[in-house]
C-alpha cells in the first residue's frame, strides 16, 4: 500500500496565500542570497540603523553627521577574566600600539551601583535568613 493512497489532500496547488496569513510581515528578498553571511550581517546592521534613524526622526533627535559617534569609537572589553588585563596589553604590543592605550574604566568585580538596593524585599522568618 502507498501513502497516496490513504493520505487525502483537501486540496492541490500553491498554498503560498495561506502561509503568507500564518507569517505576517514575511518578506522575501531575492537580492539578498541566504548563502553569504556577511550580506546578511551588513543587513542586519543597515536595518538597525534604519530603524534608529525613523526613532531619531520621530523623537526630533537631529541626524548622525557620520563625523563622530556620540558614544565615541573606543574599543570596549569587558571580561571576567583576571588575566584579560594581559591579554589586552600582550594584543595591543604585537599591534605596535602602547599597552598605555587601554584604560580601565571599571571595576574587576561584578558589583552593584551604589545607588542599587541590594536588600531583598522579602521580610526574613525563621528558615530564611
Amino acid at each position: 500500500m502507498r501513502a497516496r493512497e490513504f493520505v487525502q489532500e483537501s486540496r492541490t496547488g500553491t498554498i503560498t496565500q495561506d502561509v503568507g496569513r500564518a507569517l505576517p510581515g514575511a518578506f522575501k528578498i531575492p537580492a539578498l542570497k541566504n548563502q553569504d553571511p556577511y550580506l546578511q550581517y551588513r543587513f542586519g546592521v543597515a536595518i538597525a540603523g534604519a530603524k534608529g534613524a525613523a526613532q531619531r526622526a520621530q523623537d526630533g533627535v537631529p541626524d548622525f553627521d557620520g563625523k563622530e559617534s556620540v558614544f565615541g569609537e573606543n574599543e570596549i572589553v569587558v571580561s571576567y577574566d583576571p588575566h584579560v588585563v594581559d591579554y589586552i596589553h600582550d594584543a595591543l604590543e604585537s599591534m605596535g600600539m602602547p599597552a598605555s592605550d587601554a584604560v580601565q574604566i571599571g571595576t574587576m568585580a561584578s558589583e552593584e551601583a551604589v545607588d542599587v538596593d541590594t536588600r531583598s524585599p522579602v521580610k526574613a522568618f525563621k528558615g530564611y535568613k
